[in-house]
């Protein structure tokens, strides 16, 4: 059989591959820079070939690169699988999530049946901390955020476009209409505590940033600001999708706008947990999800 080239290359290469970035993976793998690049160059002068385009300091991988990515790179996740059976003493994985509550109620739970089916083996410890990213890596695998952007130090996904909708009470807005957006002067706004600038972003988008609302209240949790607009106390200023979502027959949106936000919901978690299977499963999935959604 002939000789394979070093585990340690093959994994070097992956890596770079995957997270697009020398530094990053050089990182993940605890090596240096050069270290890397020697490991990546080990390899190429083994398969005789360049698998990484040179430019200005950075690799991007060419088309044998990205053959030899497709064909080595699930026999080296089985590998991963294989071990991690054996350290779990059987053939359960396990991913330690952690998700904003609005997003798992809305989004999350009601595709897990799915999840389960596909993947039966994989289990979910879900959490719904308020402070996520700076627990990856230390009781956290991953993590759904919602965020304007993301620690470049970490790897992310966005999880599509959103848009910012205001809605109401309809028995509300019967009795205190709202026919402009000078009407909003007499009105109390909710916001997300995650999304303080929401508001502003929505007025920059329909080029009416001088109307200022009569207050805005501010809430930590999506379930209570749409259980508090249901209940008369103020007109939600949230994500298009929480209220599509909702399905409350009891709200009604405003204005026809349609301003593209800032805030996202991302998929996040160290580069490095990309190695683990749970960890490799759930994105896929989800990824694959969302682009189907």
């Amino acid at each position: 059989m002939r000789r394979l080239p070093p585990l340690t290359a093959l994994e070097a290469f992956v890596q770079v591959a995957r997270l697009g970035s020398v530094k990053a993976a050089a990182e993940e793998l605890a090596l240096s820079t050069p270290a890397l690049s020697r490991r990546i160059q080990a390899l190429e002068r083994y398969v005789g070939r360049p698998l990484f385009e040179r430019r200005h300091q950075a690799l991007e991988i060419n088309a044998d690169g990205l053959m030899l990515l497709n064909d080595i790179a699930p026999a080296l996740d089985a590998m991963s699988v294989a071990v991690e059976k054996l350290m779990n003493g059987g053939n359960q994985l396990r991913l330690r999530l952690a998700v904003m509550p609005l997003f798992a109620s809305q989004r999350l739970l009601p595709m897990l049946g799915e999840l389960r089916q596909a993947y039966p083996m994989l289990h979910l410890e879900i959490e719904t901390t308020p402070h996520a990213v700076a627990r990856l890596g230390e009781g956290l695998d991953a993590a759904i955020v919602l965020a304007r952007e993301t620690d470049p130090a970490l790897y992310s996904q966005e999880l599509g476009r959103e848009y910012i909708y205001l809605f109401g009470s309809q028995d509300r807005l019967e009795k205190n209409p709202v026919h402009t957006i000078d009407d909003l002067q007499n009105q109390i706004l909710l916001v997300h505590r995650d999304m303080p600038t929401i508001f502003d972003d929505w007025k920059k988008g329909v080029g009416q940033e001088a109307v200022q609302p009569m207050a805005i209240d501010t809430y930590d949790s999506g379930n209570l600001i749409l259980e508090a607009t249901a209940q008369g106390l103020g007109i939600a200023v949230m994500l298009a999708s929480h209220f599509d979502h909702s399905q409350d027959e009891r709200l009604v949106r405003l204005f026809d706008a349609d301003v593209e936000s800032p805030y996202r919901y991302y998929f996040v978690c160290r580069p490095r947990a990309l190695q683990n299977r749970a960890v490799r499963i759930f994105h896929d999935w989800l990824l694959g999800h969302n682009k189907t959604a």
